[in-house]
């Protein structure tokens, strides 16, 4: 008996060895807990072999301290796999565990004394089945080690328990099997205490728990617990999934497989029949196979994906098949809504800007053998329509023109909203008739119910005659013709032309060039004499010139208006005026009872302060204010009128003499005349020359010149070009006047000559 227990605990101990130095190698956190445990159980199980072998009381009384020192060690090691196995915090739970943790080393401390004081055990000489041995005789010592031991091993025991309790039923499997090992191992250990037999049986059934605990927590792969998991994940996936066997028959499918095809969970037989009738392509014949596809149409339209995958086994032998469907619907019906919310306008319907010139610049370098166009539409004074009627008023303008479009669109037609009132069209050139759309444009009409409200819209086309063209100039170009028809209300459609590219670059070039063109001196002052009605030159108006280094004499008709339009006419005013005093100051002599009338745009009172402008170079030249006439058109009072007076007002408390241009010839107001601050009225020879009736004409500009002079004013007849006109005004009681008669504009030099040979 003592040779066959020798050789087991030989085989245990060499077993115990070989897992624990796998434990340690294995690259599970676990790993090291286990090989941990394993080496413990070397120790006690090293002990017993001592205690069998011996028949001397030394050599027993020394495997009897080897033995239990182990069986503290593996408690130690046991209470630590529990916590690591069980993820149990160590750090939640360590007052506990320092109390294990000190029992055990007590014990350990005490075997150390017990050759001194004899307090935990000694050894008695027994005989069993005629062979000699020594048993344990125990005191109280041994009784704390009982303790210290068993209480580490129930607690081990109970979070094994609780574990298996708390967990899925799925999980109990790897915390029960380990669990019972030990109950079966602490049974056998308690055993051997109560029979004293010198040799510990129980060693063998701790170390078979040692190699369950390594082989469950290492290699252990819980097939039914994954059975069971994937049983449950493939019931609860949003997926059909269907299940078939080797020769194609259905026998699984989950509740939404079931519900999607309209079966019971217990009869799987129609399910190839029911999933053929529903997808058309549905891959009959292949193992594995994935496709889309729709089922339905309009609101009732549904979108599948369709996956079959071919199970086989470790020889690649097909042993079934398994395919799942995915209903897409709400995915692609929500992309398709963000993928029309992206490129459709919100309010109209109609294409976004940018995805409209995505879709020309595609379709133009696509067909270059067609001839395309592309036209900008739009509404004129839409901001008034806001401001009178109210926004929602005028998103229904919009809603409108947007319909108008849908409408009148052919096929081949791509459009959208470009801008807040703009809209986009390209169309093959050759397919629309311009003066079918001139026409439709001048009926255009939008109905609230109860009014009918002409709304006036303007095109602008231009012929793309090079698709490589960016689509955002094609545009540009495009809206450039339709600026060039803005203020016409019986001209719907205008097309681009060069002229019209040239017109923009050369404002362009210009409105660059202003400020060094001012820097460089030369923007240069003409003056036009002005005579009074004996023929003397009493003063002059300053008119602008440029002379250009590269493109010479620039006469004011090539610059001017553009300067008008962009607001720069501002800064040419302001030098202007300044040439003015310079001119003024520099004149002494006779020359000092001259004046210069200096122009005022209407745009100058929207960026500068003109009064304090003015009157600053007034001060700064010293000159006699009453010398700068101050000259106005009859637009500066078009808007914000009483805030013009004001100013004009302002100018002639000063000592300003102000008048007034072009009177007659274009917004004339009675009403506004009786209250304007004026003390010239400037009236154009043009007002005589275009009348249809000439003997109607001059009775106007007669009482004209009466009523001048009755409300106290000066009258200035300008553009006078021939004697006879110059009689009849003088006769007609004109004061000064101004004209190619008398003198054209010219050079500041030229004028002053010109006064000196009057003189």
């Amino acid at each position: 008996m003592r040779l066959t227990f020798a050789i087991i605990y030989v085989l245990l101990i060499i077993l115990l060895g070989v897992f624990g130095v796998i434990a340690r190698k294995s690259k599970k956190s676990i790993g090291y807990a286990v090989s941990l445990l394993l080496f413990s159980f070397i120790v006690p199980i090293m002990g017993n072999l001592f205690i069998v072998l011996s028949t001397n009381q030394l050599l027993s009384t020394i495997g009897s301290y080897i033995y239990f020192i182990g069986m503290d060690l593996m408690s130690f090691s046991l209470f630590d796999f529990t916590l690591a196995y069980c993820s149990i915090s160590w750090r939640k739970n360590k007052k506990k565990c320092y109390v294990i943790y000190a029992l055990l080393t007590l014990d350990i401390i005490q075997y150390f004394f017990n050759p001194f004081l004899g307090q935990a055990f000694g050894m008695e000489a027994i005989t069993v089945d005629g062979s000699p041995y020594y048993r344990l005789i125990p005191y109280m010592g041994q009784f704390f080690h009982r303790i210290a031991v068993y209480l580490a091993f129930f607690v081990s025991l109970f979070i094994f328990c609780i574990k298996a309790i708390r967990v899925p039923r799925i999980y109990a499997e790897k915390y029960n099997v380990i669990f019972f090992t030990m109950v079966v191992a602490g049974v056998w250990q308690s055993y051997y205490i109560f029979s004293r037999t010198p040799i510990d049986r129980s060693m063998i059934a701790m170390a078979v728990c040692g190699m369950f605990i390594f082989y469950f927590s290492l290699f252990f792969r819980p097939y039914r617990l994954l059975d069971r998991m994937l049983a449950k994940i493939a019931s609860q996936m949003p997926e059909a999934i269907y299940f078939f066997d080797a020769n194609d028959r259905c026998i699984w499918a989950n509740s939404n497989g079931c519900k999607l095809l309209v079966i019971r969970s217990d009869n799987y037989e129609s399910v190839q029949h029911r999933l053929a009738a529903m997808f058309n392509d549905f891959g009959e014949g292949m193992d594995s196979w994935s496709s889309r596809q729709t089922v339905g149409s309009g609101k009732d339209i549904r979108y599948f994906s369709l996956k079959k995958h071919l199970v086989s086994d470790e020889k690649y032998r097909k042993i079934g098949s398994f395919l799942t469907v995915q209903d897409n619907t709400a995915d692609i019906l929500r992309q398709q809504k963000e993928m029309y919310e992206a490129t459709h306008d919100k309010l109209t319907g109609l294409f976004t800007k940018e995805h409209l010139f995505n879709v020309i610049k595609s379709r133009i370098t696509t067909d270059k053998d067609t001839s395309y166009s592309i036209a900008y539409f739009d509404i004129k004074d839409f901001k008034m329509v806001n401001d009178i009627f109210g926004k929602d008023t005028g998103d229904k303008v919009l809603v409108r023109v947007a319909n108008w479009l849908r409408e009148s669109a052919l096929d081949d037609w791509s459009y959208g909203r470009i801008g807040g009132d703009a809209f986009g069209v390209c169309f093959k050139t050759d397919t629309v008739n311009l003066p079918k759309v001139e026409q439709k444009l001048s009926e255009f009409v939008i109905s609230n119910g109860a009014i009918d409200q002409h709304i006036l819209m303007h095109v602008g086309i231009f012929r793309v005659t090079d698709p490589n063209i960016d689509v955002s100039i094609m545009f540009d170009r495009a809206h450039l013709a339709q600026t060039s028809i803005k203020n016409e209300y019986n001209t719907h459609i205008a097309l681009y032309d060069d002229k019209m590219r040239d017109q923009v670059l050369w404002g362009q070039k210009i409105s660059i060039e202003l400020a060094e063109a001012i820097k460089q001196r030369q923007i240069v002052p003409y003056l036009q004499p002005i005579v009074d009605n004996k023929g003397s030159i009493i003063g002059a108006e300053a008119l602008v010139r440029w002379l250009h280094p590269t493109e010479g004499f620039l006469p004011p008709f090539t610059f001017i208006p553009i300067f008008e339009k962009n607001g720069m006419i501002a800064d040419v005013d302001k030098y202007i005026w300044r040439c003015a005093c310079e001119i003024l100051a520099s004149w002494t002599g006779e020359k000092e009872k001259l004046f210069i009338s200096v122009n005022i745009s209407p745009k100058d009172f929207y960026f500068i302060d003109v009064f304090a402008e003015i009157d600053k170079l007034v001060n700064e030249f010293k000159i006699n204010p009453n010398r700068l006439r101050i000259e106005i058109t009859e637009t500066v009072m078009m808007t914000d009128a009483e805030s013009r007076m004001a100013i004009l007002k302002r100018f002639r408390d000063n000592g300003y003499i102000v008048e007034m241009d072009d009177f007659g010839s274009g917004y004339s107001s009675l009403n506004q005349l009786k209250d304007m601050p004026l003390d010239v009225l400037k009236i154009d020879m043009k007002f005589l020359s275009n009348a249809e009736d000439n003997q109607k004409a001059e009775t106007i500009l007669r009482n004209i010149l009466r009523l001048s002079s009755d409300l106290g004013l000066f009258s200035l007849t300008e553009g006078v070009e021939t004697e006879d006109q110059y009689q009849m005004l003088n006769q007609m009681g004109c004061n000064l006047f101004q004209g190619y008669y008398f003198a054209k504009p010219m050079s500041v030099s030229d004028y002053e000559k010109l006064c000196e040979a009057k003189t």
